[in-house]
């Protein structure tokens, strides 16, 4: 389309503004929609993941935990697993911290 005049060139930007804004209403639409799937850690979740955290700070082991019956075998490993890559950034969180306060850390 060729523009030779001021008023089709007024004209087209309406329309080019008018055509943003309906796009800027799908793109929300799209934004908000929810995509399905499950959520990381909700608090069903965190409430299994911290039953199983006392647990396992208290003694028992992966597969006492698993044996009574709350939740599976994997599951406890997995959750194992995410408790020590847990207490591993703590760790170095405190390690950090003494570090910046000029205290020698220690291992």
């Amino acid at each position: 389309m060729t523009i030779t005049s001021l008023k089709s060139a007024l004209q087209r930007i309406a329309q080019l503004e008018r055509e943003n804004e309906q796009l800027r209403a799908e793109l929300e639409v799209y934004k908000n929609r929810n995509t399905g799937g499950r959520k990381k850690h909700d608090e069903a979740w965190m409430t299994s993941y911290r039953d199983f955290a006392v647990k396992y700070e208290s003694g028992m082991t992966i597969m006492e935990i698993a044996a009574q019956g709350e939740i599976s075998r994997r599951t406890a490993y997995r959750y194992k697993a995410y408790y020590d890559e847990v207490q591993k950034n703590n760790r170095n969180k405190k390690r950090n911290e003494q570090v910046l306060s000029g205290i020698n850390p220690t291992r």
